[in-house]
C-alpha cells in the first residue's frame, strides 16, 4: 500500500491495517494554478514524470515558463518531503507486486494520474487505485489508465473532495511521519518491502 502524502497517509493507515498489509509513501505534488493554487494543472511525481492537465492549462492559457516554474517549486517540495518522510530508509521495491495507490480523494486526478504513471516504470504486477471519495468523471479516466479503480463513493454533484469529510484539517508532517512510524511497527519493517 503506497499513500500519497500528506492527505492520503490516514486514510492509507487504516486500509493498510484492515487489510494487514504494509504501507509506505510515494511522493507526488500538484502544479497549483498560479493564483489559484487549489486548481490543479497538473502533477509531478518522484522519478521525475510530469502530468499536464491540458484542458486546464489551454483554457486558461497557461505559458510554458510559467508550468515551468510552479513544476521547479514542486519537486524542491517533493525532495524536502522525500528526506523528512523516508530519511535513510530505501523506497520499497514493487517491481512484480500487486500496489494500491491510496489518497483522501480524487478531483481532477492529476495528482493520482503522475502518480500512477511515475509508478508504472517501476514494473509493478498491478496498480490499484483507492479512494474514499472522487469524482465519477475522474474515476472512469483512471480505470483507462491502471488496472482497478476503487471509488467507494462518487456523489453528484462532486464540487471537492474537503466537501465530503466532516473533518478536513490538514495533516502535517509531523502526523505523516507518525503514522509511517506506527505503520512499520504494526507490520514489523520488513525491510521496505511489499507483499503482494
Amino acid at each position: 500500500m503506497l499513500a500519497l502524502p500528506r492527505g492520503g497517509v490516514p486514510v492509507a493507515h487504516e486500509v493498510a491495517k484492515a487489510l494487514q498489509v504494509p504501507m509506505d509513501i510515494f511522493l507526488v505534488r500538484k502544479l497549483g494554478v498560479p493564483g489559484h493554487e487549489e486548481l490543479a494543472m497538473g502533477a509531478v511525481a518522484s522519478g521525475g514524470v510530469r502530468v499536464i492537465n491540458e484542458d486546464v492549462v489551454r483554457s486558461l492559457g497557461i505559458p510554458d515558463a510559467a508550468i515551468d516554474r510552479v513544476a521547479q517549486k514542486e519537486l524542491t517540495e517533493l525532495s524536502r518531503r522525500e528526506q523528512a518522510y523516508r530519511g535513510d530508509r530505501p523506497e520499497p521495491e514493487i517491481r512484480g507486486r500487486t500496489v494500491i495507490l491510496v489518497d483522501d480523494g480524487l478531483a481532477t486526478g492529476s495528482t493520482m494520474r503522475a502518480a500512477a504513471r511515475a509508478l508504472a516504470m517501476k514494473e509493478p504486477a498491478k496498480i490499484v487505485v483507492a479512494v474514499p471519495i472522487a469524482s465519477s468523471d475522474t474515476c472512469e479516466a483512471l480505470a483507462r489508465e491502471v488496472d482497478e479503480v476503487v471509488c467507494a463513493v462518487t456523489p453528484e454533484p462532486f464540487y471537492a473532495v474537503g466537501l465530503w469529510y466532516d473533518d478536513f484539517d490538514q495533516t502535517t508532517d509531523a502526523d505523516v511521519r507518525a503514522l509511517l512510524a506506527e505503520s512499520r511497527r504494526g507490520q514489523g519493517d520488513r525491510d521496505g518491502v511489499l507483499r503482494s
